[in-house]
């Protein structure tokens, strides 16, 4: 949808070109660094957002709470000194307004502005097999002709707005927290309902409770939490970052999260203290260490996920207290494991459930039944009267932002029809059936499940850069992966993912919370430093399971 909080006015809006080599749909940290690589090339390049600025994520999620939970110096572009050391963070877990000032940065230092259209939406795309062209449409009654089209469009970008039945009926104000207004609601004194407790849901409650007169959160899912550690960032905390570039260029692609942490421990090399000490030693480091550095086994061995989960869930307990408290926010065994849904980090979280102003509302066995005009009614026909609703109820992640385009490859081939069959995609950067048509974020690529993103968006663009050059290095005008080489990587990646005990549970990381998606694990699980490789491989093998040219390629029926 257009960003109704504050749009660039459509005079200074930038128009889209008519003709391009290159349109990058999006203008986030994959979009940005994607036109910045196509413009070097020299190639007629141009992004376009829906936003009335840059910023991606970091412009649509501003609701309060919101900020990085990867380390601010690992969540950065890598490619140019300059660009990395000019900017200067001023904590290791910056909030959103300090993000977004970062991503004007980048647009400015990179000269990025005078190629991109804000408030500008791409409404549908089509592949012209005659004139080897995509043809593609723009709320703004656009039609751009391009060689080749780069979806930078984000993991979770297509929020679910549209949750429960009766919401146009509430009286009150009812927002998603990926459309919370840029100058923020007043909640002083309100009564205020939030809904879900994933990562988002937690930095919205532990914020506000302190600033609204009640606050009622409603409890499906109870989450595993960490404690953050956020100290602030002086001048001595910057030069060691600054100083540390080298060693992160080398580091970051290779591990297994894209993170400067990787799997040191080995669960069964260690005595049972041994284990607890480096339990411990992690969980106080107020990160994500203890997720995505202690031990690898716990993805995959059941008895280490209980143990590992047993541990959060006890350092949980000990804060709660309450029993009642206990059995709303702490998973129970059984459940899932820890680090099997996406972790999030927090800071005093827990104890917001003490106030006297908060109420922890379990879904568990008494779900929702729909939104009415004075607030929340329940199954068992409990009403809960509300001013604001603030619904973190999540996106329809990898493939959502795409398939709200109306995209159509050989044969008119629809990508959104396709993906409701079956989610697939080689490397998930092409999709066979689509020449030309390049993903970042996308099914099937490691992506916010499991790698620091920025590691891998930036790995992403630059495969895109190098096989476009590639491309018009060979006077070969298209490539589109084969059937062949589609299959072989998705049952790469089902075999990797079925592996694990990611694929076992129920969460967006699957698609089971869209009803009707197709179910499969939507991020590879391989290991960012296996996933480069394999596409630094097929692109040395002269791109192995693509082909390349104009007639080669077999039609999809």
């Amino acid at each position: 949808m257009l960003d109704s909080r504050q749009p660039a006015p459509v005079a200074d809006r930038n128009p889209i070109p008519e003709t391009l080599d290159a349109l990058v749909i999006g203008a986030g940290v994959a979009g940005l660094y994607q036109l910045y690589q196509l413009r070097a090339q020299g190639l007629k390049a141009h992004a376009c957002d829906t936003a009335s600025d840059v910023g991606g994520t970091w412009y649509w999620n501003r609701y309060p709470g919101a900020k990085f939970d990867s380390e601010a110096y690992i969540y950065q572009y890598l490619f140019d000194e300059d660009l990395y050391k000019g900017w200067t963070w001023s904590e290791r877990f910056p909030a959103q307004p300090e993000i977004e000032r970062w991503m004007h940065y980048i647009a400015d230092k990179l000269d990025l502005r005078r190629d991109i259209s804000f408030s500008t939406t791409v409404t549908a795309a089509k592949f012209d097999e005659t004139r080897q062209i995509w043809r593609v449409t723009t709320n703004q009654g656009e039609v751009i002709e391009t060689r080749f089209l780069i979806g930078c469009t984000g993991m979770l970008s297509a929020p679910l707005e549209d949750r429960f039945p009766g919401q146009a009926s509430f009286k009150g104000k009812i927002l998603h927290t990926a459309r919370y207004p840029r100058g923020g609601l007043d909640l002083a004194g309100k009564r205020v309902g939030v809904i879900g407790t994933g990562a988002t849901g937690i930095q919205v409650i532990q914020t506000i409770a302190a600033e609204v007169g009640s606050l009622h959160v409603f409890v499906r899912t109870p989450q595993y939490v960490l404690p953050m550690k956020n100290p602030k960032y002086g001048p001595d905390e910057a030069a060691w970052y600054k100083a540390r570039l080298n060693e992160l260029r080398q580091n970051l692609p290779h591990t297994f999260t894209g993170f400067e942490y990787d799997f040191e421990h080995k669960w069964h090399d260690l005595t049972p203290a041994e284990r607890l000490a480096v339990l411990e030693e992690i969980h106080a480091d107020g990160s994500l260490k203890l997720w995505l550095s202690s031990f690898a086994e716990m993805f995959f061995d059941e008895d280490v996920s209980e143990e590992i989960s047993e541990f959060v869930r006890q350092k949980m307990r000990d804060r709660l207290k309450d029993p009642k408290l206990i059995d709303i926010l702490v998973p129970k065994p059984g459940d899932y494991g820890f680090g099997t849904h996406r972790v999030p980090l927090e800071t005093n979280y827990l104890e917001v459930y003490h106030r006297e102003n908060v109420t922890a509302v379990s879904l568990r066995d008494n779900g929702i039944a729909e939104i009415v005009p004075e607030g929340i009614r329940l199954e068992d026909g409990t009403v809960y009267p509300l001013d604001i609703i603030i619904m973190a109820v999540g996106f329809d992640a990898g493939s959502g932002a795409l398939c709200r385009i109306d995209i159509r490859g050989r044969n008119g081939l629809s990508l959104r029809e396709e993906w409701a069959k079956d989610i697939r995609t080689t490397f998930g950067m092409m999709k066979y059936g689509f020449p030309n048509l390049f993903m970042t974020g996308a099914p099937l690529a490691p992506s916010a499940a499991l790698c620091n993103m920025t590691t891998c968006l930036q790995q992403q663009t630059e495969w895109i850069s190098d096989c476009i050059r590639h491309l018009e290095g060979s006077d070969q005008g298209l490539i589109e992966p084969t059937l062949e080489g589609e299959n072989a990587w998705v049952e790469h990646h089902d075999e990797t993912a079925n592996a694990n005990l990611i694929s076992r549970t129920n969460s967006w990381y699957t698609g089971s919370n869209v009803p009707g998606k197709p179910r499969r694990v939507l991020s590879y699980t391989g290991g960012v430093g296996t996933y480069r490789a394999k596409c630094s491989e097929a692109a040395t093998n002269g791109y192995a399971g693509f082909a390349l040219g104009r007639s080669n390629i077999e039609q999809p029926s």
